[in-house]
């Protein structure tokens, strides 16, 4: 039997993923969690097969949970399962050490496909998905400016197009304003983005916002 861990802040949701998984045969939710530090806290405890994870909760964000899952002796798995294109977080998540990555609007048989060939070790990617692995690998040289930059960095670019302040991010990141300051001038110096206005252009050009 497959152990899984759901961690989504959203209980809808995770209500829906319990239901549809523990009607398989051989796929079962046994925990949830809210948010990244309850997930980290239930994987330090307990035994998963698969750690259903999403990419944007509260606080410290998926990715930063799979980064420390790496640095630690957590041996789960994990598949992202988002809101959010493949061609906005795919990439990122799976060199963060994710073993898959899936959208929200996938099928059923999709995801308990991924869960269960992550759960068996391998890594799950859609055939998309595994065409822009290819085709990155032959222009790692030609990245666009967004790709330069680190996980923390590409999400303040993306807060600050959708218009929030640095006091509104610092507050949404769980981070100090001198901090988020810190990543909107490397954000300035990477991608040559000089203003609030280029980066909300170049954010909405590039379909990295979410609306």
């Amino acid at each position: 039997m497959i152990r899984v861990l759901i961690a989504d802040d959203h209980p809808t949701v995770r209500r829906g993923l319990r239901q549809m998984l523990n009607e398989t045969d051989d796929i079962v939710v046994v925990d949830e969690a809210q948010d990244c530090a309850g997930a980290l806290e239930k994987l330090s405890e307990h035994r998963f097969d698969v750690l259903l994870l999403d990419i944007a909760m509260p606080g410290r964000g998926g990715i930063d949970v799979l980064k420390e899952i790496r640095s630690s002796k957590i041996k789960t798995p994990a598949l992202m399962l988002s809101i959010f294109p493949e061609d906005q977080y795919a990439l990122r998540a799976l060199k963060s050490g994710a073993s898959g990555y899936l959208t929200k609007n996938c099928d059923a048989e999709t995801l308990i496909e991924a869960i269960r060939k992550v759960a068996s070790g391998g890594t799950y990617v859609s055939a998309e998905l595994g065409e822009r692995l290819a085709s990155s690998v032959k222009r790692d040289d030609r990245k666009p400016p967004h790709e330069l930059l680190s996980d923390r960095e590409f999400e303040v670019l993306k807060q600050i197009a959708s218009g929030k302040s640095t006091r509104e991010i610092a507050v949404a990141m769980s981070l100090s304003v001198q901090t988020i300051s810190t990543y909107r001038s490397r954000i300035r110096q990477k991608a040559q983005l000089r203003s609030v206005a280029e980066i909300t252009a170049y954010a909405l050009k590039n379909r990295l916002l979410d609306f």
